[in-house]
This record gives structure tokens, sequence and C-alpha cells, in this order.
């Protein structure tokens, strides 16, 4: 069971800190955690996202909701207040609804005095650690079988309905995060037909019926060619004098 583990770091070499490791968040995997109750209350949270994963993309922070409740003993007192239709809203519902709504909100803050949160935005963050990893072949000895296993559901869990990937949870399907989600899964072990519900196949569909990965833009060309998929010939050169250019220019790398 994933657990979410707050301002450690401080005893690794290779880490280092502006703030002694405040609010620092890293996910461990332990596979002695947790109750069946809790690991069947997980399990349930992943299914009813992956069901309504086209109407509802973010996934709300179930996993560290469930944890840090459960740290601080939280038991919601405080009623909840319904409200029908055409029915007036008075003062004292209002402030039972507030009150109710702040005492689960504070209970969600750490000891560190912050909310914890995740990256639920771009796709092509984890598809570019993986190659990176695969490329320089540290792939095995940084990645477990259980960084596997949520790295791919991460991958299925946001494919969209047309197979391809946006550029981020809420966007359309790109070909640029289509051709690096692919890539990331055959990396991660994936047949050409493999993955949740078909989702290689439904990837490479997307990327043939749009074009192939010759469409993708220069930084997935980028990718491609430290892959070895595509020559370096391939890719546009871009002088690294172009930096020195001032930022409002259209042509500026950043």
């Amino acid at each position: 069971m994933w657990r979410l583990k707050i301002g450690e770091g401080a005893n690794n070499p290779h880490l280092f800190s502006t703030n002694n490791f405040v609010g620092r968040q890293a996910w461990e995997f332990d596979a002695e955690a947790g109750t069946d109750e809790e690991r069947a209350q997980v399990e349930a949270a992943r299914q009813d996202f992956y069901r309504n994963r086209f109407k509802f993309r973010a996934c709300g922070d179930r996993m560290w909701r469930f944890q840090i409740l459960r740290e601080n003993n939280f038991k919601q007192t405080i009623e909840r207040v319904k409200i029908e239709d055409g029915e007036k809203i008075t003062y004292e519902k209002t402030t039972t609804a507030m009150k109710r709504a702040v005492n689960y909100l504070s209970a969600l803050q750490t000891g560190h005095g912050h909310w914890p949160a995740h990256i639920g935005g771009s796709l092509f963050f984890i598809p570019l650690m993986v190659i990176s990893l695969y490329v320089i072949g540290h792939l095995d000895s940084v990645l477990s079988e259980e960084h596997r296993k949520e790295i791919l559901r991460y991958v299925y869990y946001h494919q969209n309905e047309d197979g391809g990937w946006g550029l981020h949870i809420e966007g359309e399907s790109v070909m640029f995060c289509t051709t690096l989600n692919y890539i990331c899964m055959r990396i991660l072990g994936e047949g050409p037909n493999g993955g949740l519900n078909n989702a290689c196949a439904k990837g490479r569909k997307w990327i043939h019926q749009h074009g192939t990965v010759t469409h993708i833009p220069q930084w997935g060309k980028f990718w491609l060619s430290v892959l070895g998929i595509v020559d370096w010939s391939g890719c546009h050169p871009l002088p690294p004098e172009f930096w020195m250019l001032p930022n409002f220019f259209p042509m500026h790398p950043g």
C-alpha cells in the first residue's frame, strides 16, 4: 500500500533543501501497510475514478485524504445541511455548512501546515522521466515493480476516449503526449496490444490516424532521436543563441 511521507530527506546525502524539507512530499510503497478495510477503500476509489474518468478528470486527491484523515482520527460531527429547491437559505444553515467545511479542511492539514496535492496537469512529465531512465540504463534500479504498476495505472486512467492523450488531463489528444505515453507503456513492458482495455492498440491507432509520429512537434522529435527512433537529421536545428533574444520575441525558446 502506498503511503505519503512528508518532510523526510534530511538523512539523504543526495538531497538538499533550503527550508529543512518542510512540506516535501514523497510516496513510498509499504507491502505491509494498511488493513484489509483500508486496502479495499483504496481499490474502490481507483475503480470509481476509472469508471468516471471521462466525466471527472481530476482524482480529487482521495488517496492522501484517506491517509491524513485516519492519522488525524477525523470524525465529522457537524450534520450535513440540505437545501431543497426553492427553500430559503438562512444564516443558521449557511453558518453550519461553513463550519462543517472548515472542520473537514482543518483535518486535512498536515503537521507541516500545508495541504498536500499532486500535479494533475501535464501528461508528459512521467514519460520523459521513464525515457531518461531507460536511455541511461537505470530504469530497473530506480523504478520498482510497484512504481511501474502505478505509472502504468496513471497512463491508462488518463487516456482519452479516442485513444490519445492530451497535453494535460483536461486536454484533447495531441501527437506529442500520445506518442510519449505510448512509448512509456512499451518501455515499461507492455506489448503492442497490451495495456488496460487495449491501451497500446488504441494509442497506436490514434497516432496512425493523425499522420504518424512525423507530425510530432520539435520537442517530441528530440526525444525520439534520443531513443534512436528518429535520426537526428529529422530535428530542426535550434541555435543556442536564441536564448539571448528578448523573451517577448515570438521565436524565443522560453
